[in-house]
């Protein structure tokens, strides 16, 4: 499944899961707010440099594919989105959830994602 075949998908992080994975990092970079924080891989990355540098080494590292598992709202701010990567990084397979906060404007102000157990 897309992230367009998601109904009720904020168009930011709509367009955010989309540009990543095409690799689209200026697209990507603009559906953060002026200050967003993001953790992966046990990492935190704050502030708009240091998420498009996040997001220059994310989108080069490993060559994968993503398929979109699903997306939950929690309220209007808040969703997670869980993907699965197979790809060329160790291991070969994971899912991934994706929890997004969202501004009054609706750009992404946090953006955590850890490992599905």
């Amino acid at each position: 499944m897309t992230p367009h075949g998601l109904p009720g998908l904020p168009v930011r992080i709509r367009t955010y899961l989309d540009a990543h994975t095409r690799h689209d990092v200026p697209t990507a970079a603009d559906c953060f707010a002026p200050e967003p924080v993001v953790v992966d891989d046990g990492r935190t990355h704050r502030g708009r440099d240091a998420v498009r540098a996040w997001l220059d080494r994310t989108s080069t590292e490993y060559t994968y594919t993503t398929t979109t598992l699903t997306a939950v709202p929690h309220d209007d701010r808040h969703w997670t989105v869980t993907q699965r990567l197979h790809g060329d990084f160790p291991g070969g397979t994971v899912d991934l959830a994706h929890a997004f906060t969202l501004d009054d404007d609706g750009r992404i102000t946090e953006l955590t994602i850890t490992p599905c157990m």
